[in-house]
């Protein structure tokens, strides 16, 4: 079955429907941090069908640290029926291409590290797994604040996308 989606800005009345995709998608213990992410707004994008259902989102933001800008995917999620079909990788191509068009010059991610599938997504976009050393290189003690900033969580693995060639290192 082939489904026709669209992505858009997240509206207000798209918070249910991304409540289910988020009570579907992560553990308990995430569910609340992925609900609350959403809700305080910033940039998130939906995917829907052409029937107007929303079946997957991304979450964004943007920080810097230093003098660089960085863009961050905090969260993406597709509903179960609507998996292996390009939806997440047609979001984190959607979230790269905003935080790039915003001035970014890498864009990053976390995923726990046993996700293998988001993994699979993330590497097929050309995302690639940084080492804290890598992230030292890049941010000396200021890696800590990038640490707060991405939200991440043990057991979580940070990827990097660069969108700008060579980033500057600490």
């Amino acid at each position: 079955m082939n489904v026709e989606f669209t992505i858009r800005p997240m509206i207000p009345s798209d918070a249910s429907g991304l409540k289910g995709i988020i009570d579907l998608s992560f553990s308990p213990f995430l569910r609340f941090f992925a609900l609350h992410s959403i809700r305080e707004g910033g940039r998130v994008f939906v995917s829907q069908t052409q029937g107007g259902v929303a079946v997957g989102f991304v979450k964004l933001i943007e920080f810097q640290v230093g003098g660089g800008r960085f863009g961050c995917i905090l969260w993406v999620a597709v509903h179960p029926q609507f998996r292996r079909r390009g939806i997440a990788a047609a979001l984190v191509n959607a979230g790269v291409e905003c935080v790039k068009h915003a001035g970014a010059g890498a864009v990053f991610a976390s995923v726990q590290r046993r996700n293998v599938a988001s993994l699979t997504v993330f590497g097929r976009q050309g995302f690639r797994r940084l080492s804290f050393l890598e992230l030292w290189r890049l941010f000396g003690w200021r890696t800590f604040d990038f640490y707060r900033d991405i939200w991440l969580a043990p057991g979580e693995v940070v990827l990097m996308l660069n969108v700008v060639g060579e980033l500057p290192t600490n």
